[in-house]
C-alpha cells in the first residue's frame, strides 16, 4: 500500500531526526529569552508564516519571517503560527526563533505582540522544551500521528513550561484521544489543551469546510478551525460556526494585506442562526455515513445503539469493527435527498418517512407557491412528532425583495423554516451584508454553460460551503426537468461537493449518482403527476433505487 502524504511527511521528519537530532542542526538557545502569551487567550485570527505546502508547492518562498509577523502583529492578529517543518513547508526552527524574539521587541516598545505557535509533526517530547527554549507559547500536537500515551506525555510536557497544546483533530478516533488527553490532565486541560479541527485532510489534503462544522459540538469551547479561510468572508462562515479562532496559512502568506481584513472579519462576527444551519447539515450528513458503517460491521447492535448519544465514539466503535474503513464507507454513502415543491401535508410527511434530508417549499410566483400558513402548519405539525431526524425546512426564493420571499426570509428567521435557498440570486448582492450573515442559508444556480461557473465561483469566494447547481432553462427558475448536461458538470464541477437540481427522476437517479456521486440531490418535477402533486409510487420507488 502507497504512502499518504502525511505518512510520508513523517517518515521523511523521523530520517532527518536521525540524521541531524531534534534541532535539526540548528543552534537552538539555552534559554527562553521571552515572556509568555497566552495562545489564543481571547477570540481571534492566527496567521501562519508559511513558504509552501505538499499541495501547493511554493507559496511565498522569500518571505521575510520577521516582516511577515510584523505585518500580522499589525493587523492585530491574536497568534502567529510558525511552520518548522523542513522538507514539504520549507520552514526552519530559525524562523521560530526570530518571530518570537520579534514579538518579544514588540512587547517592550508597548506595541500588540503576537503569541507564537509552532506548527510542526512533533512526535517527542523534547521537541517541547526546544519549541519553549524557542520562544514558542503553543506547540501543535496532532493527535493522528501520535498513540494515546504519547499524546498525553507531550501535553503534560507543555503543561509543565507553561504553553497550550494545540491538538489537532479530525477522525473519529481523534476524539477519542482528546477526550484522553483532557482527562489525563484533569483541571489543567482548560488552561493547556486548545483543539483544532483541520478542514484539510492531512492524508490526501483535500479540504472541506463542512467537516469542522460537523464537529464543532464535540470540541471545548476554546476551538479552531483551521485550513481553508481563503477569504474575510470564509474567516465569517467560521465564526458563525461558533469557532473562537481561525487558522489561516496560504491566504495571508501570498497575500499578507489581507491580513487585516480576515482578522477583522472573524472578530467582528458571531455565532449565529446561519453557523446553526450548517452546523446541522453537516450532523444530518453524518448520519447517512453512519448507517453505511453500520450495515459493513458484524457487530453494530450495541454501536448504534449508543449512536444518538456519542456519535464520535460510536463511529469510532463501528470503524474497529468494519470490514471497510470509515473513509470507504462515507465515500459510498448515498447521497442526500431534498424534496422540493411540496404543497400537501401528506406529500411532505411521506417524504420525511422515506427518509428525505430537505423539504423545500417554493416562496415564487409558479404553480408550486405555497402559502406561509401551510408552511408553518406542517412545520408546527413535524417538529411536534419529536422526530429527532426530522428534514430540514428550506423556503425557496427568486426574489428576496417580492412579499413572497420576504416571508421566507421572515419564517426563516422565526425559526419555522431552517434555512432559505436564494434561487437564481446571490444574496450578497441582494440584502446587505448584516443580514446575510444572521440569516440561515446557502444559494442555488442555475447552470447551462461554461460561463454560468463563474458565477458558482463567485458566490462561494463570499464563504459559500456549498452550492446547489440547477439546470437552467430561460425565464424558468426552477423544476423544469431539465439536466445539466454532462459534459459541463465533468468539465466544470472539479472536485467539490456536488449538490444537483434538474431532470432527476427514479429513472436516472441510480445512473447520475453512479457517474458524479453527488452529496445531495434536489428532486421536483421527476416525482410528481402536476406541479406541486407528488406521486408517491414514484417517489417510493426514487428512494428504493438510492437504497
Amino acid at each position: 500500500m502507497s504512502e499518504d502524504i502525511l505518512q510520508k511527511i513523517v517518515r521523511k521528519r523521523r530520517e532527518d531526526i536521525e540524521r541531524l537530532g531534534l534541532n535539526f542542526g540548528i543552534e537552538i538557545p539555552a534559554t527562553r529569552r521571552r515572556g509568555h502569551v497566552e495562545f489564543l487567550g481571547t477570540p481571534g485570527a492566527i496567521l501562519e508564516v508559511k513558504r509552501a505546502s505538499p499541495s501547493k508547492g511554493d507559496i511565498a518562498p522569500d518571505l521575510n519571517p520577521v516582516g511577515l509577523a510584523t505585518t500580522y502583529a499589525e493587523a492585530h492578529a491574536q497568534a502567529i503560527s510558525v511552520l518548522t517543518e523542513m522538507n514539504f513547508f520549507k520552514g526552519s526552527l530559525r524562523d521560530l526563533i526570530e518571530v518570537a524574539d520579534a514579538m518579544e521587541e514588540r512587547a517592550k516598545q508597548g506595541l500588540h505582540a503576537c503569541a507564537v505557535l509552532r506548527k510542526d509533526f512533533l512526535l517527542f517530547e523534547d521537541e517541547i522544551d526546544i519549541a519553549y527554549r524557542c520562544g514558542a507559547d503553543a506547540v501543535l500536537l496532532i493527535a493522528r500521528i501520535l498513540d494515546d500515551a504519547q499524546l498525553v506525555k507531550m501535553a503534560e510536557r507543555a503543561q509543565k513550561f507553561g504553553i497550550q497544546a494545540f491538538v489537532e483533530v479530525r477522525e473519529a478516533d481523534d476524539f477519542r484521544k482528546l477526550a484522553v488527553v483532557t482527562n489525563a490532565l484533569g483541571d489543567a486541560a482548560a488552561k493547556t489543551i486548545v483543539a483544532g479541527v483541520n478542514s484539510r485532510d492531512l492524508a490526501t489534503f483535500h479540504t472541506d469546510p463542512l467537516i469542522p462544522a460537523s464537529v464543532r459540538s464535540k470540541l471545548p469551547a476554546k476551538a479552531v478551525f483551521e485550513s481553508g479561510i481563503l477569504s474575510a468572508a470564509d474567516a465569517t462562515y467560521a465564526r458563525n460556526l461558533g469557532f473562537t479562532g481561525i487558522l489561516v496559512g496560504e491566504a495571508v502568506a501570498k497575500n499578507p494585506p489581507l491580513a487585516k481584513d480576515v482578522v477583522s472579519a472573524f472578530e467582528s462576527g458571531c455565532e449565529n442562526a446561519r453557523g446553526q444551519f450548517w452546523k446541522k447539515f453537516a450532523a444530518l450528513r453524518q448520519a447517512p455515513a453512519l448507517n453505511n458503517l453500520a450495515r459493513h460491521c458484524s457487530s453494530s447492535h450495541d454501536c448504534v445503539g449508543h449512536l444518538m448519544h456519542e456519535q464520535a465514539p460510536a463511529l469510532d466503535n463501528l470503524a474497529r469493527h468494519c470490514e471497510e474503513s470509515s473513509d470507504e464507507a462515507i465515500h459510498k454513502s448515498n447521497p442526500m435527498v431534498k424534496i422540493c415543491g411540496i404543497t400537501r401535508e401528506e406529500d411532505g410527511l411521506l417524504a420525511t418517512e422515506l427518509g428525505a434530508d430537505m423539504l423545500g417549499f417554493v416562496f415564487s410566483t409558479t404553480k408550486r407557491l405555497t402559502t406561509e400558513e401551510f408552511v408553518t402548519s406542517f412545520s408546527t405539525k413535524l417538529r411536534a412528532g419529536g422526530n429527532p431526524h426530522r428534514p430540514l425546512l428550506v423556503g425557496v426564493i427568486t426574489d428576496p425583495n417580492s412579499e413572497e420571499g420576504k416571508i421566507a426570509i421572515k419564517l426563516a428567521r422565526e425559526g419555522v423554516l431552517d434555512a432559505v435557498q436564494f434561487h437564481g440570486v446571490d444574496p450578497h448582492n441582494s440584502i446587505d451584508a448584516a443580514s446575510s450573515n444572521a440569516l440561515p442559508y446557502y444559494c442555488a444556480v442555475r447552470v447551462g454553460e461554461a460561463s454560468d461557473f463563474e458565477k458558482v465561483e463567485a458566490i462561494r469566494k463570499n464563504g459559500e460551503p456549498r452550492i446547489l447547481l440547477d439546470a437552467k432553462v430561460e425565464g424558468i427558475p426552477g423544476g423544469t426537468g431539465k439536466q445539466i448536461p454532462e459534459s459541463l458538470l465533468r468539465e466544470k464541477a472539479g472536485d467539490i461537493p456536488l449538490w444537483l437540481a434538474g431532470g432527476i427522476n427514479p429513472e436516472n437517479v441510480s445512473e447520475l449518482v453512479s457517474k458524479f456521486n453527488p452529496e445531495l440531490i434536489d428532486v421536483s418535477s421527476g416525482i410528481e403527476d402536476a406541479p406541486g402533486i407528488k406521486n408517491h409510487d414514484k417517489m417510493k420507488d426514487l428512494f428504493a433505487k438510492l437504497r
